[in-house]
């Protein structure tokens, strides 16, 4: 019994599909041969598996040969073109497998098989199909027969792997490169397959079989005299998505709709659901991809605002990142679920003008009366300047001026005593106590990890940093600073909870178990010695202003780019 892909097989040029650029180039080159009687002598097929490459060098054998040629439209009856449907019975169209025949011992033979002229056709036609995987003794010996081949032999190369062919031969053939198959394409093709013979489809079956191909009309083909056998003779859309192990678009569309609300209950209830049925993660987790890719570009396309779109860029960018970790773990469930919940805990994005507006308006009322320019420009750096020696300025000040120097101070670096209280107060967070190591520390380390691990527990944005405790090698306090020392192998596990180190969001949790705390130390066995100066992103993840910005708008820190 033939199966499909051997049965639909193309016979002729224009029943190639998705391959126009070549299809046009070759017959272009038959009909000049027509013409002039002369022809290039060695092509080199490129492309992935399934998209026409043998079947385009029989074809091209055939119109080489056919009674009415060269021609781009053999007529299919003379006895060439019946030779060129079984090459292995005809003694003019030679296939070899190069794969199977890599040698130089073959390749010699082969160069000298060339010097023979062809039995009964026009051409003596040399099919090499997996190029590549001849040695390179062997491409040495062909390079010559290639380079100059007898005016009866015609030299075809076909391959997979076009990077691994030598340059020397690349120079001396015209390469046709052979691409994907578009999905549409393909669905067509199957389309008029089941209808020649006699199968009905259901729905978007053949469209899941199209994609299911991957480019390859072979494969399609394949999965698609499978799809028919399990759906007993026709083409089912369950059947299908059985066969491939393709998730329903009902399930993945509830992941999307549980992921765009937060709700982290009914994605862990999805995941379930897919383990009780067997699904392929791998498989899955492509299917949410794509879907994710078509509900951006929906988005995009309906006019939504810069933010939103941004919103569903990172959890799809977020999705993305976490397919390399799903093939290499071996509990892939646990992969899907880690990452699902991360997604789903990414918050809102507001403008950053709105920030900014929102922040100005909460600081407005909080300084009492005295000069409007003082509390706005103050930064928190002159809150300790007045501290370090407030007793010798206010004593210089009355014996040094008389009464109008004020007046003339209010420019100078140093704000006057009255309004840098409030300013402070309105920009900054609740300054650390005075005696840091008041705190008594923690009785044992376990104590101290199970502290921060349920502190962390508690608050559910921080639910996927609980276990970092855990991990830790060490766990010390000492206030205002908590420090974790990790083992250097999971630093890629633990990237995340490094890089939210100094969010407010974080410290809040924990300062309301440590009192005292102010900063989150992070420290992985193998780290050379501390820098002696922060970055500049670091510097800026510690302001105390920007951490009380961040702390009234509920926003959290992006990226960071510098100018220039």
């Amino acid at each position: 019994m033939t199966t499909l892909a051997l049965k639909y097989r193309p016979r002729t040029l224009s029943d190639l599909v998705g391959q126009e650029g070549s299809v046009k180039a070759l017959a272009n080159a038959l009909k000049r041969a027509k013409e002039s009687g002369r022809i290039h002598q060695a092509y080199l097929f490129a492309g992935v598996r399934g998209t026409g490459k043998t079947s385009t060098a029989r074809i091209l054998a055939r119109a080489l040969n056919c009674a009415e040629g060269p021609t781009a439209t053999p007529c299919g009856v003379c006895d060439p073109c019946r030779a060129a449907e079984q090459p292995d019975s005809s003694l003019d169209i030679v296939e070899i497998d190069a794969a199977s025949r890599a040698s130089v011992a073959d390749a010699r033979a082969l160069r000298e098989q060339a010097q023979t002229r062809p039995a009964f056709c026009r051409y003596r036609v040399y099919i090499i199909d997996e190029v590549h995987m001849l040695s390179t003794e062997a491409f040495n010996a062909l390079l010559k027969v290639i380079e100059e081949p007898p005016p009866h032999a015609i030299f075809v190369l076909a391959t997979t792997e076009l990077q691994d062919v030598p340059d020397t031969i690349k120079s001396r053939v015209q390469i046709y490169p052979f691409r994907l198959i578009p999905v549409g394409l393909i669905e067509g093709r199957l389309r008029h397959v089941c209808e020649h013979e006699g199968v009905p489809a259901e729905g978007d079956s053949l469209r899941l079989v199209a994609e299911a191909g991957q480019g390859s009309m072979r494969d399609a083909l394949t999965i698609l005299d499978r799809v028919i056998a399990a759906g007993d003779g026709c083409v089912q859309e369950e059947a299908v998505r059985e066969q491939l192990g393709i998730v329903s678009a009902h399930l993945v569309q509830g992941v999307m709709a549980s992921l765009a609300a937060g709700d982290s209950a009914a994605l862990v209830d999805a995941c379930r659901e897919l383990a009780n049925q067997g699904a392929d993660w791998a498989t899955f987790w492509r299917e949410l991809v794509l879907a994710f890719r078509d509900r951006l570009e929906a988005e995009a396309r309906s006019g939504r605002g810069p933010h939103e779109l941004l919103r569903w860029a990172r959890m799809l960018n977020l999705l993305l990142s976490r397919e390399r970790d799903l093939r290499d773990s071996s509990l892939p469930r646990v992969v899907v679920e880690l990452a699902l919940i991360t997604a789903a805990q990414l918050p809102h994005l507001a403008p950053l003008d709105a920030l900014v507006s929102g922040t100005a308006t909460a600081m407005r009322p909080a300084p009492p009366s005295g000069p409007p320019p003082s509390p706005a420009p103050a930064p928190p750096r002159p809150l300790r300047a007045p501290q370090a020696a407030p007793a010798p300025e206010a004593a210089a000040r009355p014996a040094a001026t008389p009464a109008p120097a004020p007046e003339v101070r209010r420019p100078a670096p140093a704000p006057a005593p009255a309004p840098l209280p409030p300013a402070p107060l309105a920009v900054l967070p609740p300054p650390p106590p005075a005696a840091p190591r008041a705190v008594p520390p923690m009785d044992a380390p376990a104590d101290l990890r199970a502290t921060c691990t349920e502190a962390l527990r508690q608050v559910p944005g921080l639910r996927g940093f609980a276990t970092a405790p855990q991990m830790a090698a060490e766990v010390t306090f000492e206030a205002p600073v908590l420090r974790f020392r990790f083992p250097g192998n999971v630093r890629h596990t633990l990237q995340d909870f490094d890089r939210e180190k100094a969010s407010p969001h974080l410290l809040a949790a924990l300062a309301a178990v440590l009192p005292g705390l102010t900063s989150v130390a992070v420290e992985f066995d193998g780290d050379g010695p501390p820098a002696t100066a922060a970055k500049p992103e670091e510097r800026l993840r510690q302001e105390p202003g920007f951490q009380e910005l961040l702390r009234l708008s509920g926003g959290e820190v992006l990226e960071i780019r510098r100018d220039g």
